[in-house]
């Protein structure tokens, strides 16, 4: 069960500090896979609800939207730029909330489960870091791509997963979270603003 948490973990917090914009649909692939293991481990027969989950995860999250976000960024034609900016300042502020995420799991760090609430807050904080970072829509897409894969981390967490409902809503909205997000982005393009207006005439 580790294992594929420590992978999740890796594929969100890498790409942050050392990851460009275009090699980010690799990364959101990567987590979605690690959810996938997550989730096929945590059961011991892939039926019903589990199964559907599952091809939710693999056709969603793995395939569909890290396609949806590699074409929107090729259409925005945009430098391929670090995801965060690369000084001290920003990387001291992430390894700081790191630490204090996963401070939230120190007074339960023998249940097994501290690691899965551990990389919980650190997918968060880190991205809510990077919204707060970098301006660029690509960049700010992404970031709320990963709270939405940190979101269904935390159903590892559940004793019991969520309704098919419940579910079938949170995938509706990450789905339609990431074709809108990368419609904007496409549209809008690498359209630098005019450097100043042009004065008016006298007269006119």
């Amino acid at each position: 069960m580790k294992l594929p948490v420590i992978l999740f973990l890796l594929a969100a917090l890498i790409p942050v500090f050392f990851g460009k914009v275009r090699s980010a649909p690799f990364w959101l692939t990567l987590q979605a896979l690690a959810l996938g293991w997550s989730g096929a481990a945590a059961h011991e027969t892939l039926a019903g609800h589990a199964l559907i989950a599952l091809l939710e995860l693999l056709t969603v999250r793995a395939l569909l939207a890290p396609w949806l976000l590699r074409r929107a960024i090729r259409r925005h034609g945009g430098p391929n730029l670090d995801l965060m900016p690369s000084n001290l300042f920003t990387w001291a502020a992430a390894a700081a909330l790191i630490v204090l995420a996963f401070e939230f799991g120190s007074p339960a760090m023998s249940d097994p489960q501290a690691l899965t609430l551990g990389a919980i807050a650190a997918t968060v904080a880190v991205a809510l870091l990077l919204l707060s970072t970098n301006r660029a829509a690509p960049s700010q897409l992404v970031a709320l791509m990963f709270m939405e894969n940190a979101l269904a981390l935390f159903e590892s967490l559940l004793a019991e997963p969520w309704p098919g409902p419940v579910h079938a809503a949170l995938s509706t909205v990450y789905l339609l979270t990431v074709a809108v997000g990368s419609g904007l982005i496409g549209a809008t393009g690498d359209k630098p603003l005019p450097a100043a207006l042009p004065l008016a005439e006298d007269g006119a």
